[in-house]
């Protein structure tokens, strides 16, 4: 039979239509308004598992890679910043399948499912079940102590160039303390989005730059290695000592103790800026220096005192509780 042309332009437009919101990518910003079911898999698992020569703690962290598809990273001793042994850290992918999700390895068998995953031998012999857990940085909604600047306390954003917020009192990025700084202390949460189907530096990008220069990188890098340009890491400058980040859309924790660069009267650096950063907690920098301002840094290295600059890399990343004490 032959469709009149008038069927045929609304079949191939609808066609189109349907091809295009299936590549849709998801982003999203509040955990409130999560509909992927893949999220709430998304997380940590730590439990005891039998590898033949007695029992062991193992942590896995399992980042979602959307539409039914994710990898795991397993860590021998506990999870990162939480027993975690430093040995290298194995990556496995699984999918969605009959309700579960399936990881597979050349001999294990892992089955997540209603908040667990149940870790068995290829000949179906159960050795162990790791159950998700959700921490907390320790550091999360420290107050501000005496004498401290508070930057933004959820009130308003009148203490940042182009300062705006979300509807719910969020300081979003793309902002420039109005206020300079020598060197300090600072306390900032913050938390990334939720992409699964983006990777690498698309997914989740900030930073928090010191006196505008020195960027300490945040990313959605959970799970990952843990690189100078991901979460904790001076961007090209030094690796983060380990990997603390947690799952997207879960509030997170710098607090760093900057040291600024000196100068001589001529205006030559005769000391290198340093910087400790703490990730969740845990120290992932200590006393590291910094030779060089960030590239693209929107303030040049010098003696003069400069801003907290927390960029805009055009995704979602919202702040809270940011202060500042003056050394």
């Amino acid at each position: 039979m032959k469709l009149p042309l008038r069927c045929i332009i609304l079949f191939a437009v609808f066609f189109a239509s349907a091809v295009v919101s299936s590549q849709e990518k998801i982003v999203v910003d509040d955990p409130a308004k999560i509909a992927d079911p893949d999220f709430a898999v998304q997380g940590e698992y730590v439990g005891e598992v039998n590898t033949g020569n007695g029992s062991h703690k193992v942590g896995v962290q399992v980042i979602a890679l959307g539409k039914g598809k994710f990898r795991a990273a397993r860590y021998l001793g506990g999870l990162p910043g939480d027993g975690w042994d430093r040995s290298d850290a194995r990556q496995i992918d699984g999918e969605t399948n009959d309700g579960a999700v399936v990881f597979k390895s050349d001999n294990v068998v892992g089955t997540l499912k209603n908040g667990a995953i149940s870790v068995a031998t290829k000949d179906g012999v159960v050795c162990g079940e790791l159950k998700r857990i959700e921490r907390k940085s320790p550091t999360m909604g420290s107050k501000p102590p005496a004498g401290a600047i508070v930057l933004f306390d959820g009130t308003n954003a009148d203490a940042w160039e182009k300062g705006r917020t979300t509807s719910d009192n969020l300081l979003m990025c793309g902002v420039t303390s109005k206020q300079k700084f020598g060197s300090c202390s600072l306390h900032l949460e913050f938390r990334t989005p939720y992409q699964p189907q983006d990777s690498g530096q698309a997914r989740g990008n900030s930073g928090c730059y010191l006196q505008g220069r020195y960027e300490v990188q945040i990313l959605d890098s959970f799970g990952l290695a843990g690189k100078n340009n991901e979460c904790g890491g001076l961007y090209e400058i030094r690796d983060p000592d380990v990997n603390m980040c947690f799952p997207p859309l879960a509030w997170q924790t710098y607090d760093i103790d900057y040291t600024a660069a000196t100068y001589d009267a001529e205006g030559k650096k005769t000391k290198n800026a340093t910087i400790t950063v703490r990730h969740n907690g845990v120290i992932v920098q200590k006393d590291a220096e910094l030779p060089r301002a960030t590239r693209a840094a929107p303030v040049a290295e010098g003696p003069e005192p400069g801003p907290l600059y927390l960029q805009n890399h055009s995704n979602p990343v919202v702040f809270r509780n940011v202060w500042v004490v003056e050394k």
